[in-house]
Protein backbone atom coordinates (compact mmCIF):
# COMPACT_ATOMS: atom_id res chain seq x y z
CA UNK A 1 0.00 0.00 0.00
CA UNK A 2 1.27 3.24 -0.79
CA UNK A 3 0.58 5.92 1.66
CA UNK A 4 -1.60 8.66 -0.13
CA UNK A 5 0.57 10.98 0.76
CA UNK A 6 5.97 24.37 0.29
CA UNK A 7 5.45 28.11 -0.61
CA UNK A 8 8.00 30.27 1.58
CA UNK A 9 8.09 32.86 -0.56
CA UNK A 10 10.28 35.79 0.28
CA UNK A 11 8.20 38.81 -0.36
CA UNK A 12 8.90 41.74 -2.65
CA UNK A 13 10.37 42.78 0.62
CA UNK A 14 12.28 40.63 2.13
CA UNK A 15 15.57 38.86 2.81
CA UNK A 16 16.08 35.34 3.64
CA UNK A 17 13.92 35.59 7.28
CA UNK A 18 11.12 37.28 5.39
CA UNK A 19 9.59 40.72 5.60
CA UNK A 20 8.07 43.28 4.08
CA UNK A 21 8.01 47.48 3.94
CA UNK A 22 7.79 49.67 7.11
CA UNK A 23 5.47 51.86 6.15
CA UNK A 24 3.09 52.24 2.77
CA UNK A 25 1.24 55.66 3.84
CA UNK A 26 4.32 57.56 2.58
CA UNK A 27 3.88 60.40 5.37
CA UNK A 28 6.54 61.39 7.12
CA UNK A 29 7.78 60.14 10.58
CA UNK A 30 7.28 62.49 13.29
CA UNK A 31 9.71 62.84 16.18
CA UNK A 32 12.07 60.40 14.85
CA UNK A 33 15.96 60.62 16.07
CA UNK A 34 17.89 62.17 13.54
CA UNK A 35 18.89 59.48 10.71
CA UNK A 36 22.45 58.21 10.93
CA UNK A 37 24.41 58.02 7.73
CA UNK A 38 23.43 54.61 6.03
CA UNK A 39 25.29 52.79 3.20
CA UNK A 40 23.21 52.68 0.45
CA UNK A 41 20.07 54.65 1.40
CA UNK A 42 16.40 54.58 0.45
CA UNK A 43 17.76 53.44 -3.64
CA UNK A 44 19.42 50.57 -1.98
CA UNK A 45 16.30 49.44 0.16
CA UNK A 46 14.18 49.69 -2.63
CA UNK A 47 16.23 47.32 -4.90
CA UNK A 48 16.66 45.02 -1.71
CA UNK A 49 12.38 45.07 -1.71
CA UNK A 50 12.27 44.68 -5.54
CA UNK A 51 14.20 41.38 -5.50
CA UNK A 52 13.36 37.89 -4.65
CA UNK A 53 15.53 35.45 -2.79
CA UNK A 54 14.89 31.84 -3.65
CA UNK A 55 17.75 30.65 -2.35
CA UNK A 56 17.03 27.52 0.12
CA UNK A 57 17.17 28.41 3.86
CA UNK A 58 19.65 26.63 5.58
CA UNK A 59 18.05 23.31 7.23
CA UNK A 60 16.48 23.93 10.30
CA UNK A 61 17.97 23.39 13.87
CA UNK A 62 15.13 23.47 16.13
CA UNK A 63 16.09 25.02 19.25
CA UNK A 64 12.45 24.87 20.90
CA UNK A 65 11.76 23.52 24.08
CA UNK A 66 10.68 19.36 23.25
CA UNK A 67 7.04 18.90 24.60
CA UNK A 68 7.31 15.48 25.83
CA UNK A 69 4.31 14.19 27.43
CA UNK A 70 5.32 10.94 28.88
CA UNK A 71 6.97 10.40 31.82
CA UNK A 72 10.11 8.28 31.43
CA UNK A 73 8.38 5.46 33.42
CA UNK A 74 5.76 5.60 30.84
CA UNK A 75 8.38 6.00 27.92
CA UNK A 76 9.49 2.45 29.07
CA UNK A 77 6.02 1.19 29.77
CA UNK A 78 4.85 2.11 26.01
CA UNK A 79 8.41 0.26 24.71
CA UNK A 80 7.58 -2.87 26.41
CA UNK A 81 4.15 -3.32 25.24
CA UNK A 82 5.51 -2.67 22.05
CA UNK A 83 8.20 -5.67 22.57
CA UNK A 84 5.12 -7.83 23.69
CA UNK A 85 3.73 -7.23 20.70
CA UNK A 86 6.20 -8.31 18.73
CA UNK A 87 7.77 -11.12 20.73
CA UNK A 88 3.84 -12.85 21.23
CA UNK A 89 1.61 -11.56 18.88
CA UNK A 90 4.16 -10.79 16.17
CA UNK A 91 3.97 -9.56 12.82
CA UNK A 92 3.32 -10.51 9.16
CA UNK A 93 5.58 -10.31 6.46
CA UNK A 94 3.76 -11.34 3.75
CA UNK A 95 7.48 -12.02 1.60
CA UNK A 96 9.31 -14.95 0.89
CA UNK A 97 12.53 -12.65 0.71
CA UNK A 98 11.89 -11.39 4.23
CA UNK A 99 10.64 -14.06 5.87
CA UNK A 100 14.06 -16.52 4.97
CA UNK A 101 16.05 -13.23 5.92
CA UNK A 102 14.42 -13.25 9.43
CA UNK A 103 15.15 -16.90 9.73
CA UNK A 104 18.69 -16.08 9.14
CA UNK A 105 18.66 -13.20 11.21
CA UNK A 106 17.61 -16.12 14.29
CA UNK A 107 13.60 -14.85 14.56
CA UNK A 108 11.17 -17.11 14.96
CA UNK A 109 8.72 -17.55 12.24
CA UNK A 110 5.97 -19.32 11.99
CA UNK A 111 4.21 -19.42 8.62
CA UNK A 112 4.22 -15.66 7.64
CA UNK A 113 4.12 -14.21 10.95
CA UNK A 114 7.41 -13.20 12.13
CA UNK A 115 7.98 -13.08 16.70
CA UNK A 116 10.70 -11.04 16.98
CA UNK A 117 12.90 -11.16 20.47
CA UNK A 118 13.68 -7.82 22.07
CA UNK A 119 17.03 -8.07 22.59
CA UNK A 120 17.36 -8.88 18.92
CA UNK A 121 15.16 -5.82 17.96
CA UNK A 122 17.21 -3.36 20.42
CA UNK A 123 21.06 -5.37 18.59
CA UNK A 124 19.17 -4.30 15.08
CA UNK A 125 17.66 -0.54 15.52
CA UNK A 126 20.91 0.10 17.00
CA UNK A 127 22.91 0.30 14.11
CA UNK A 128 20.82 2.93 12.53
CA UNK A 129 22.45 6.54 12.01
CA UNK A 130 21.37 8.91 14.40
CA UNK A 131 21.82 11.39 12.03
CA UNK A 132 23.29 11.87 8.55
CA UNK A 133 23.33 14.50 5.40
CA UNK A 134 21.39 14.45 2.57
CA UNK A 135 23.08 15.12 -0.83
CA UNK A 136 21.16 17.47 -3.36
CA UNK A 137 22.72 17.65 -7.21
CA UNK A 138 23.84 21.47 -5.58
CA UNK A 139 25.34 20.89 -2.45
CA UNK A 140 24.53 24.46 -1.20
CA UNK A 141 21.15 22.57 -0.69
CA UNK A 142 22.67 19.86 1.48
CA UNK A 143 20.81 19.12 4.89
CA UNK A 144 21.40 17.11 7.73
CA UNK A 145 19.02 15.26 9.36
CA UNK A 146 18.50 13.66 12.98
CA UNK A 147 18.86 15.29 16.58
CA UNK A 148 17.48 18.67 16.33
CA UNK A 149 18.17 19.04 12.39
CA UNK A 150 15.10 18.60 10.52
CA UNK A 151 14.09 18.73 6.79
CA UNK A 152 10.31 20.35 5.29
CA UNK A 153 8.89 18.80 2.58
CA UNK A 154 5.74 19.16 0.95
CA UNK A 155 2.93 16.58 0.25
CA UNK A 156 2.88 13.73 -2.49
CA UNK A 157 -0.04 11.18 -3.93
CA UNK A 158 -2.75 13.52 -4.73
CA UNK A 159 -5.22 12.10 -7.28
CA UNK A 160 -6.92 15.60 -7.90
CA UNK A 161 -5.50 19.11 -7.82
CA UNK A 162 -7.28 22.39 -7.16
CA UNK A 163 -5.13 24.53 -9.75
CA UNK A 164 -4.36 28.02 -10.27
CA UNK A 165 -7.85 28.86 -10.93
CA UNK A 166 -8.83 26.92 -8.15
CA UNK A 167 -10.84 24.11 -9.93
CA UNK A 168 -10.82 20.45 -9.03
CA UNK A 169 -9.32 18.48 -11.47
CA UNK A 170 -7.52 15.41 -12.46
CA UNK A 171 -3.42 16.29 -12.47
CA UNK A 172 -1.23 16.10 -15.65
CA UNK A 173 2.52 16.09 -15.80
CA UNK A 174 2.44 19.78 -16.41
CA UNK A 175 0.67 20.14 -13.00
CA UNK A 176 2.86 17.96 -11.05
CA UNK A 177 6.06 20.06 -13.09
CA UNK A 178 4.73 23.01 -11.24
CA UNK A 179 4.26 21.75 -7.79
CA UNK A 180 8.32 20.74 -8.27
CA UNK A 181 9.05 24.43 -9.81
CA UNK A 182 6.93 26.09 -6.61
CA UNK A 183 9.03 23.97 -4.18
CA UNK A 184 11.96 25.06 -5.74
CA UNK A 185 10.98 28.59 -5.46
CA UNK A 186 10.54 28.19 -1.59
CA UNK A 187 13.49 28.51 0.66
CA UNK A 188 11.66 26.92 3.13
CA UNK A 189 11.12 23.54 1.54
CA UNK A 190 14.11 21.27 1.69
CA UNK A 191 13.07 18.56 -1.57
CA UNK A 192 10.86 18.52 -4.19
CA UNK A 193 9.26 15.25 -2.61
CA UNK A 194 7.93 12.54 -5.77
CA UNK A 195 4.16 12.48 -7.04
CA UNK A 196 2.89 15.76 -5.30
CA UNK A 197 0.35 14.73 -7.87
CA UNK A 198 -0.87 12.14 -9.98
CA UNK A 199 0.30 12.66 -13.40
CA UNK A 200 -2.81 11.24 -15.25
CA UNK A 201 -2.10 11.93 -18.70
CA UNK A 202 1.07 9.30 -18.30
CA UNK A 203 0.94 5.60 -17.97
CA UNK A 204 0.67 4.26 -14.28
CA UNK A 205 3.05 1.54 -15.16
CA UNK A 206 5.44 3.97 -16.46
CA UNK A 207 4.65 7.13 -14.02
CA UNK A 208 7.63 6.63 -11.25
CA UNK A 209 10.07 7.20 -14.01
CA UNK A 210 8.57 10.45 -15.39
CA UNK A 211 7.78 11.88 -11.48
CA UNK A 212 11.26 10.81 -10.97
CA UNK A 213 12.75 12.81 -13.76
CA UNK A 214 10.75 15.70 -12.95
CA UNK A 215 11.94 15.89 -9.44
CA UNK A 216 15.53 15.99 -11.06
CA UNK A 217 14.56 18.35 -13.69
CA UNK A 218 13.06 20.93 -12.22
CA UNK A 219 14.97 21.88 -9.04
CA UNK A 220 18.42 20.91 -7.67
CA UNK A 221 16.99 20.42 -4.09
CA UNK A 222 17.10 16.77 -2.99
CA UNK A 223 13.68 14.33 -3.67
CA UNK A 224 11.86 12.05 -3.01
CA UNK A 225 11.78 8.77 -4.54
CA UNK A 226 9.18 6.04 -5.91
CA UNK A 227 8.13 2.97 -4.18
CA UNK A 228 5.31 1.68 -6.05
CA UNK A 229 6.35 -1.82 -6.45
CA UNK A 230 10.58 -3.24 -6.06
CA UNK A 231 11.24 -3.23 -10.06
CA UNK A 232 9.69 0.83 -9.80
CA UNK A 233 12.08 1.15 -6.74
CA UNK A 234 14.87 -0.10 -8.39
CA UNK A 235 14.72 1.58 -11.54
CA UNK A 236 14.38 4.89 -9.26
CA UNK A 237 18.01 4.24 -7.85
CA UNK A 238 19.03 3.82 -11.18
CA UNK A 239 18.42 6.49 -12.25
CA UNK A 240 19.61 8.44 -8.85
CA UNK A 241 22.57 6.70 -10.35
CA UNK A 242 23.16 8.20 -13.30
CA UNK A 243 22.76 11.65 -11.64
CA UNK A 244 24.98 11.03 -8.57
CA UNK A 245 27.19 8.41 -9.97
CA UNK A 246 27.59 4.70 -9.03
CA UNK A 247 29.85 4.93 -5.86
CA UNK A 248 28.24 8.59 -4.54
CA UNK A 249 25.42 6.72 -3.48
CA UNK A 250 26.97 3.86 -1.62
CA UNK A 251 28.28 6.23 1.03
CA UNK A 252 25.57 9.35 0.45
CA UNK A 253 22.05 9.88 0.76
CA UNK A 254 20.61 11.48 -1.80
CA UNK A 255 16.71 10.67 -1.88
CA UNK A 256 14.14 9.30 0.18
CA UNK A 257 12.16 6.15 -0.04
CA UNK A 258 8.53 5.61 1.82
CA UNK A 259 7.20 2.01 2.78
CA UNK A 260 4.22 1.86 4.27
CA UNK A 261 3.20 -0.53 6.69
CA UNK A 262 -0.85 -2.14 6.40
CA UNK A 263 -2.14 -1.98 10.28
CA UNK A 264 -2.67 -3.50 12.13
CA UNK A 265 0.84 -5.70 12.21
CA UNK A 266 1.56 -6.28 8.40
CA UNK A 267 4.38 -5.87 5.75
CA UNK A 268 3.57 -6.56 2.46
CA UNK A 269 5.83 -7.74 -0.46
CA UNK A 270 5.57 -4.62 -2.65
CA UNK A 271 7.01 -2.18 0.18
CA UNK A 272 9.15 -4.60 1.62
CA UNK A 273 10.82 -5.45 -1.87
CA UNK A 274 11.04 -1.50 -2.37
CA UNK A 275 12.73 -1.35 1.03
CA UNK A 276 15.21 -3.84 -0.45
CA UNK A 277 16.03 -1.58 -3.51
CA UNK A 278 16.79 0.98 -0.87
CA UNK A 279 18.75 -0.11 1.81
CA UNK A 280 20.80 -2.39 -0.25
CA UNK A 281 21.72 1.37 -2.04
CA UNK A 282 22.19 2.63 1.43
CA UNK A 283 19.42 4.90 0.87
CA UNK A 284 16.78 5.80 3.54
CA UNK A 285 13.33 4.89 3.90
CA UNK A 286 10.27 5.60 5.93
CA UNK A 287 9.30 3.04 7.81
CA UNK A 288 5.69 4.10 8.30
CA UNK A 289 2.88 2.49 9.74
CA UNK A 290 -0.56 3.69 7.87
CA UNK A 291 -2.61 4.64 11.50
CA UNK A 292 -5.93 5.49 11.09
CA UNK A 293 -6.97 5.81 14.94
CA UNK A 294 -9.77 3.23 16.21
CA UNK A 295 -9.90 1.60 13.15
CA UNK A 296 -7.15 -0.13 12.56
CA UNK A 297 -5.37 0.58 16.09
CA UNK A 298 -7.11 0.21 19.28
CA UNK A 299 -9.48 2.93 20.58
CA UNK A 300 -6.86 4.61 22.92
CA UNK A 301 -4.01 7.16 22.65
CA UNK A 302 -1.52 5.16 24.29
CA UNK A 303 -2.41 1.93 22.98
CA UNK A 304 -2.34 3.14 19.52
CA UNK A 305 1.11 4.18 20.10
CA UNK A 306 2.24 0.86 21.49
CA UNK A 307 0.95 -0.95 18.63
CA UNK A 308 2.45 1.76 15.97
CA UNK A 309 5.60 1.45 17.93
CA UNK A 310 5.57 -2.43 17.49
CA UNK A 311 5.05 -1.93 13.76
CA UNK A 312 7.93 0.51 12.68
CA UNK A 313 10.37 -1.29 15.13
CA UNK A 314 9.52 -4.37 13.21
CA UNK A 315 10.29 -2.45 9.55
CA UNK A 316 13.28 -0.79 11.27
CA UNK A 317 14.93 -3.68 12.57
CA UNK A 318 14.33 -5.41 9.18
CA UNK A 319 16.05 -2.45 7.12
CA UNK A 320 19.17 -3.63 9.63
CA UNK A 321 18.73 -6.99 8.44
CA UNK A 322 18.72 -6.58 5.20
CA UNK A 323 21.99 -3.68 5.57
CA UNK A 324 23.47 -2.84 8.70
CA UNK A 325 24.14 0.53 9.18
CA UNK A 326 21.82 1.80 6.37
CA UNK A 327 20.02 4.87 6.75
CA UNK A 328 16.05 3.91 8.08
CA UNK A 329 13.89 6.72 9.23
CA UNK A 330 10.99 5.70 12.06
CA UNK A 331 7.74 6.83 10.21
CA UNK A 332 4.19 6.77 10.45
CA UNK A 333 0.79 8.28 9.22
CA UNK A 334 -1.66 9.86 11.94
CA UNK A 335 -5.20 10.20 11.42
CA UNK A 336 -7.89 9.37 13.54
CA UNK A 337 -11.52 8.49 12.47
CA UNK A 338 -14.99 9.81 13.24
CA UNK A 339 -17.33 7.14 14.34
CA UNK A 340 -19.72 9.10 12.70
CA UNK A 341 -18.70 8.85 9.04
CA UNK A 342 -15.83 6.32 9.20
CA UNK A 343 -14.12 9.35 7.81
CA UNK A 344 -10.36 10.06 8.52
CA UNK A 345 -10.05 13.33 10.44
CA UNK A 346 -7.11 16.17 10.54
CA UNK A 347 -5.85 18.72 13.64
CA UNK A 348 -7.57 16.35 16.47
CA UNK A 349 -5.92 16.78 19.64
CA UNK A 350 -5.08 13.34 20.05
CA UNK A 351 -3.13 13.61 16.37
CA UNK A 352 -0.63 16.04 18.04
CA UNK A 353 -0.40 13.83 21.71
CA UNK A 354 1.10 10.85 19.72
CA UNK A 355 3.05 13.30 17.48
CA UNK A 356 4.65 14.23 21.26
CA UNK A 357 4.77 11.13 22.59
CA UNK A 358 6.40 9.60 19.13
CA UNK A 359 8.72 12.13 19.40
CA UNK A 360 9.91 10.88 22.83
CA UNK A 361 9.58 7.02 21.63
CA UNK A 362 11.84 7.97 18.57
CA UNK A 363 14.21 9.30 21.55
CA UNK A 364 14.41 7.08 23.07
CA UNK A 365 15.82 4.62 20.29
CA UNK A 366 18.33 7.28 19.03
CA UNK A 367 16.93 7.10 15.51
CA UNK A 368 15.48 10.06 13.67
CA UNK A 369 11.94 10.40 13.04
CA UNK A 370 9.14 11.72 10.13
CA UNK A 371 5.76 13.27 10.85
CA UNK A 372 2.83 14.12 8.55
CA UNK A 373 2.45 18.06 8.80
CA UNK A 374 -0.29 20.65 7.78
CA UNK A 375 -2.84 17.89 7.11
CA UNK A 376 -6.40 19.22 6.37
CA UNK A 377 -9.94 17.42 6.09
CA UNK A 378 -11.49 20.31 4.38
CA UNK A 379 -13.02 20.27 0.77
CA UNK A 380 -11.76 23.92 -0.11
CA UNK A 381 -9.26 26.42 1.44
CA UNK A 382 -11.19 27.44 3.89
CA UNK A 383 -10.90 28.47 8.20
CA UNK A 384 -11.30 24.61 8.60
CA UNK A 385 -8.16 23.97 5.85
CA UNK A 386 -6.00 26.38 8.00
CA UNK A 387 -7.11 25.56 11.60
CA UNK A 388 -6.65 22.08 11.22
CA UNK A 389 -3.33 22.66 9.18
CA UNK A 390 -2.03 25.38 12.16
CA UNK A 391 -2.83 22.80 14.90
CA UNK A 392 -0.70 20.46 13.25
CA UNK A 393 2.23 22.56 12.70
CA UNK A 394 2.51 23.99 15.75
CA UNK A 395 2.68 20.18 17.17
CA UNK A 396 5.34 19.46 14.82
CA UNK A 397 7.86 21.89 15.66
CA UNK A 398 7.13 21.03 19.40
CA UNK A 399 7.69 17.63 19.11
CA UNK A 400 11.20 17.84 17.10
CA UNK A 401 10.36 15.94 14.41
CA UNK A 402 12.95 15.85 11.54
CA UNK A 403 11.64 14.82 8.73
CA UNK A 404 8.62 16.85 8.12
CA UNK A 405 6.29 15.69 5.10
CA UNK A 406 3.19 16.67 3.88
CA UNK A 407 4.57 20.23 4.55
CA UNK A 408 2.68 21.78 1.96
CA UNK A 409 -0.37 21.84 -0.57
CA UNK A 410 -2.52 18.74 1.86
CA UNK A 411 -6.32 19.01 1.48
CA UNK A 412 -9.52 17.05 1.74
CA UNK A 413 -7.44 14.00 3.33
CA UNK A 414 -4.90 14.16 0.99
CA UNK A 415 -7.54 13.67 -1.98
CA UNK A 416 -6.46 16.95 -3.67
CA UNK A 417 -3.17 19.31 -3.50
CA UNK A 418 -4.55 22.79 -3.60
CA UNK A 419 -2.20 25.66 -5.33
CA UNK A 420 -3.33 28.37 -3.14
CA UNK A 421 -2.90 26.08 0.41
CA UNK A 422 0.68 24.71 -1.09
CA UNK A 423 2.24 28.33 -1.14
CA UNK A 424 0.33 29.66 2.34
CA UNK A 425 1.27 26.50 4.03
CA UNK A 426 4.59 27.37 2.93
CA UNK A 427 4.88 30.49 4.35
CA UNK A 428 3.43 29.30 7.83
CA UNK A 429 6.20 26.81 7.27
CA UNK A 430 8.75 29.80 6.83
CA UNK A 431 7.15 31.11 10.41
CA UNK A 432 7.69 28.32 12.28
CA UNK A 433 10.97 27.62 10.60
CA UNK A 434 11.61 31.13 12.23
CA UNK A 435 10.46 30.35 15.40
CA UNK A 436 12.00 27.15 16.25
CA UNK A 437 15.49 28.92 15.33
CA UNK A 438 15.03 30.33 18.78
CA UNK A 439 15.41 34.27 19.67
CA UNK A 440 18.78 35.50 17.73
CA UNK A 441 20.96 37.48 19.62
CA UNK A 442 23.27 39.35 17.18
CA UNK A 443 22.23 42.96 17.56
CA UNK A 444 21.23 42.61 21.07
CA UNK A 445 23.98 45.32 22.15
CA UNK A 446 23.50 47.81 18.85
CA UNK A 447 19.11 46.90 19.04
CA UNK A 448 19.68 48.32 22.84
CA UNK A 449 21.30 51.45 22.05
CA UNK A 450 18.41 52.50 20.59
CA UNK A 451 16.49 53.14 23.95
CA UNK A 452 18.41 55.73 25.12
CA UNK A 453 18.13 57.40 21.71
CA UNK A 454 14.71 57.07 21.54
CA UNK A 455 14.06 57.64 24.98
CA UNK A 456 10.56 58.25 26.92
CA UNK A 457 7.46 58.70 24.68
CA UNK A 458 8.89 58.64 21.13
CA UNK A 459 9.12 55.42 18.62
CA UNK A 460 11.53 53.38 17.05
CA UNK A 461 10.12 53.58 13.27
CA UNK A 462 12.83 56.36 11.74
CA UNK A 463 15.28 55.30 14.04
CA UNK A 464 18.74 54.20 12.25
CA UNK A 465 18.81 50.41 13.82
CA UNK A 466 15.23 50.20 12.94
CA UNK A 467 15.92 51.64 9.08
CA UNK A 468 18.76 48.93 9.03
CA UNK A 469 17.39 45.95 10.48
CA UNK A 470 13.56 46.29 9.31
CA UNK A 471 13.56 43.92 7.03
CA UNK A 472 14.41 40.54 9.13
CA UNK A 473 14.12 41.93 12.91
CA UNK A 474 9.78 40.94 12.43
CA UNK A 475 8.35 38.30 10.17
CA UNK A 476 6.46 40.21 8.14
CA UNK A 477 4.00 37.03 5.88
CA UNK A 478 3.50 38.31 1.95
CA UNK A 479 0.18 35.87 2.02
CA UNK A 480 -1.43 37.73 4.94
CA UNK A 481 -3.48 40.92 4.70
CA UNK A 482 -3.28 43.22 7.66
CA UNK A 483 -4.01 46.37 6.05
CA UNK A 484 -7.10 48.77 6.90
CA UNK A 485 -10.24 47.65 5.50
CA UNK A 486 -10.61 50.64 3.45
CA UNK A 487 -7.24 49.83 1.83
CA UNK A 488 -8.08 45.85 1.40
CA UNK A 489 -11.42 46.89 -0.38
CA UNK A 490 -10.00 49.35 -2.40
CA UNK A 491 -7.35 46.83 -3.86
CA UNK A 492 -10.27 44.31 -4.57
CA UNK A 493 -11.30 43.05 -1.77
CA UNK A 494 -9.24 39.88 -2.17
CA UNK A 495 -9.41 36.97 0.36
CA UNK A 496 -6.51 35.34 0.77
CA UNK A 497 -6.80 32.12 -2.13
CA UNK A 498 -6.92 34.80 -4.65
CA UNK A 499 -3.73 36.42 -3.13
CA UNK A 500 -2.69 33.18 -3.09
CA UNK A 501 -2.85 32.57 -6.30
CA UNK A 502 -1.60 35.14 -7.59
CA UNK A 503 1.23 34.86 -5.72
CA UNK A 504 1.87 31.69 -7.18
CA UNK A 505 1.50 32.72 -10.84
CA UNK A 506 4.36 35.17 -9.94
CA UNK A 507 6.35 32.94 -8.75
CA UNK A 508 6.20 31.01 -11.86
CA UNK A 509 6.63 33.70 -14.09
CA UNK A 510 10.09 34.17 -12.21
CA UNK A 511 10.88 30.60 -12.27
CA UNK A 512 14.35 29.48 -13.74
CA UNK A 513 15.14 26.02 -14.34
CA UNK A 514 18.23 25.10 -12.69
CA UNK A 515 20.74 23.39 -15.08
CA UNK A 516 21.05 19.66 -15.44
CA UNK A 517 24.29 18.58 -16.69
CA UNK A 518 23.76 17.61 -20.38
CA UNK A 519 25.64 14.34 -20.24
CA UNK A 520 23.77 13.04 -17.30
CA UNK A 521 20.18 14.67 -18.87
CA UNK A 522 20.73 12.82 -21.89
CA UNK A 523 21.51 9.68 -19.74
CA UNK A 524 18.42 9.71 -17.73
CA UNK A 525 15.81 10.54 -20.89
CA UNK A 526 17.83 7.56 -22.38
CA UNK A 527 17.25 5.47 -19.76
CA UNK A 528 13.85 6.45 -19.36
CA UNK A 529 13.12 6.05 -23.24
CA UNK A 530 14.87 2.28 -22.72
CA UNK A 531 12.59 1.02 -19.86
CA UNK A 532 9.27 2.55 -21.19
CA UNK A 533 9.99 0.34 -24.24
CA UNK A 534 10.20 -2.51 -22.00
CA UNK A 535 7.30 -1.78 -19.46
CA UNK A 536 4.08 -2.30 -21.20
CA UNK A 537 2.33 1.16 -21.48
CA UNK A 538 -1.20 -1.03 -21.04
CA UNK A 539 -0.21 -3.64 -18.30
CA UNK A 540 -1.61 0.21 -15.70
CA UNK A 541 -2.60 -2.60 -13.13
CA UNK A 542 0.46 -4.67 -12.46
CA UNK A 543 3.36 -2.72 -10.91
CA UNK A 544 5.83 -5.42 -10.59
CA UNK A 545 7.52 -6.07 -14.01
Amino acid sequence: MSEIDTDFSLSSACSVDGAGTLAKTGEPVMNAPSPRSRAGGRAARRTLRNTRDIAMLPGLTNTLPLCEVMDGAQVEKIDNASMDILENVGVIFRDDIALADWKRAGAKVVGERVYLDRGLVRELIATIPSEFTYHARNPVNNVKLGGRNSVVVPMTGAPYLRDLDDVRRNPTLDDLAMFHKLSHMSPVLNSTAHHIVEPYDHPISQRHLRITYSSMKHSDKTFMAMTTSPKNAEDVMEMCAILFGEDFLETHPVTTGNCNGNSPLVWDETMLGAMRAFCKRNQPVLCSPFVLGGANTPASVPATVAQLNAEALSALAYTQVIRRGAPAIYGHYLSTVSMKSGAPMAGTPEISLMNFMIGQMARFYDVPWRTSNTLGGAKTFDAQAGYESATTLSAVMHAGANYIWHSAGWNEAGMHCSVAKFVVDAEQCAMAYRMARGPQWGDFDQALAAVPDVGPGGHYLGHPHTQENFQTAYFMPDLFDNNSIEQWMAEGSKEITARALEHARKLLSEYQEPRLDDAKKEALLDYIARREREIPAADALNQDY
